[in-house]
């Protein structure tokens, strides 16, 4: 039996977020497989009990409770918050499931440029601090492993020491996607038909599942179910996550007021368009998933597309729901392939319309593709897919390069080490280090041991004075 310090980035109660649900879940896997787990929570929460301590932590406990583990799981901000946990000896597991760098540069594109600069040296700080420190990483596909093996290997990560240990460097980095729950989707009541007022039993409904993102496109569905209202006037597009449970978030993202301004300007909304209010709670989505007939999900073509794992769809497969969304990322290339319903692609007003009204005017085809997403549903399970993790747990290691002292350090940080005055001249060497600090994120370079470092190499470069002749 292991002990594990599962180490959530936000708050984990009955209205949370992908995060934290991701947290909970490999947590309830881990505590199954006999492991001794305990959640570390910045928040109090509202969940019932789970069978492992859920605990509330602070700045001065976390390296505590760190200690006492044998593995400590972090992702997001934990270890930017918490420097002091990169040196604990317990093995740290990094779960880089969300490149957030890359979602913040659509969270914050309509932010003065100095902000943008601020919250991108933030996040990709937070990057360089868990590839530097992690034993054991963790991501949600192949693509996005592919994404992070080049930023390990920018970090000197990717070494003669991890590569020699396993040169598929599996034992550094691996897949866990996220999964769904192993029960079926069940419901205890109506979330939508007869429930939402102007959305009846017999309608169809698309459902939009999770929050509206920045990086996503509402607006396309909305001007497509405008489109399509007279031949199908039982059509309702409904969007199930309103206000985001984690504070701060709904003033970031302008997606949502745009999306209810735009159905509101064709006379849409709580006629064909339909906004909740508030966050589904986690356990109550079902009730939601289960009174729709279609899944949506629609994005614009942009970086974080390309890497992203869209967890919403996961919740449509768990359902049973056949799927509309925007081609461009993994589980879009999956609904594709395996027939679970229909890959538009971005921006395509017209592809939006033509596969809503298929799904819409097709009863035969949108049950096949159904039965399809049950079918396929069955290997993605939490207790499947977080099998590397559980492995890791059972009988992983520190990692290779644990020792070498140039782990973990950018090449750029390191050229100077690298080359010895004797040979260079002095002049290139001041070029060489004062490049390597120029790449140094602001906030290392104000760090104290920074500021010392600095005032010793100027203690070393100053002229010495020679020593009076005894003649």
């Amino acid at each position: 039996m292991t002990s594990v310090l599962v180490v959530a980035n936000g708050p984990m109660q009955r209205q949370m977020a992908g995060p934290s649900i991701r947290c909970l879940e490999l947590s309830r896997v881990l505590h199954a497989r006999g492991h001794q787990v305990t959640v570390a929570l910045p928040a109090p929460t509202d969940l019932p009990d789970q069978g492992f301590p859920l605990v509330v932590y602070t700045a001065d406990s976390i390296v505590s409770l760190a200690r006492r583990a044998d593995v400590v799981l972090v992702q997001g901000y934990v270890l930017r918050r918490h420097p002091d946990l990169a040196h604990v000896h317990s093995r740290i597991v990094v779960d880089l499931y969300d490149p957030f760098p890359l979602e913040n540069l659509l969270v914050f594109q309509r932010a003065p440029m100095e902000r943008r600069e601020a919250e991108h040296l933030e996040s990709i700080t937070a990057i360089w601090e868990q590839l530097a420190r992690g034993d054991f990483f963790l991501c949600s596909s192949e693509r996005q492993r592919d994404f992070w093996v080049g930023g390990l290997t920018a970090m000197n990560r990717v070494n003669p020491y991890t590569y020699s240990e396993d040169p598929t460097l599996r034992n550094l980095i691996d897949v866990v996607p996220f999964g769904i729950p192993s029960v079926p989707a069940s419901s205890t009541q109506r979330a939508i038909r007869s429930r939402v007022a102007g959305v009846g039993r017999d309608d169809i409904v698309l459902l939009w599942g999770g929050g509206v993102y920045n990086w996503f496109d509402p607006a396309i569905l909305i001007r497509a179910v405008g489109r399509l209202a007279d031949r199908h006037p039982r059509l309702r597009l409904v969007f199930m996550g309103g206000a985001h449970p984690e504070p701060g978030i709904n003033e970031l993202m302008w997606a949502v007021p745009e999306a209810r301004r735009l159905a509101d300007e064709l006379d849409l909304t709580d006629r064909f368009v339909f906004f909740n209010d508030t966050w589904v709670p986690y356990e109550a989505r079902a009730d939601w998933l289960l009174d729709a007939d279609v899944g949506v999900s629609t994005h614009f073509d942009h970086v974080e597309t390309r890497f992203s794992f869209r967890t919403r769809v996961l919740d449509y497969f768990w359902a049973g729901l056949p799927v509309i969304c925007t081609a461009g990322d993994t589980i879009a290339d999956t609904v594709a392939s395996r027939e679970l319903g229909a890959t538009v692609p971005p921006e395509d007003l017209d592809a939006v319309v033509a596969a809503i009204d298929h799904m819409a005017a097709d009863r035969r085809w949108r049950n096949a593709c159904s039965r399809r997403v049950r079918d396929f549903a069955a290997a993605l399970t939490w207790e499947t897919v977080a099998e590397p993790l559980v492995r890791y747990c059972e009988s992983g290691v520190a990692a290779a390069d644990g020792g070498w002292a140039l782990r973990g350090r950018p090449f750029s940080t390191i050229a100077a080490s690298l080359v010895t005055p004797a040979a260079m001249p002095r002049s290139g060497l001041r070029r060489t280090l004062r490049a390597a600090y120029d790449r140094l994120p602001l906030t290392v370079r104000r760090s104290r041991s920074m500021r010392w470092a600095v005032r010793e190499v100027r203690r070393l470069r100053a002229p010495r004075s020679r020593p009076r002749s005894r003649r």
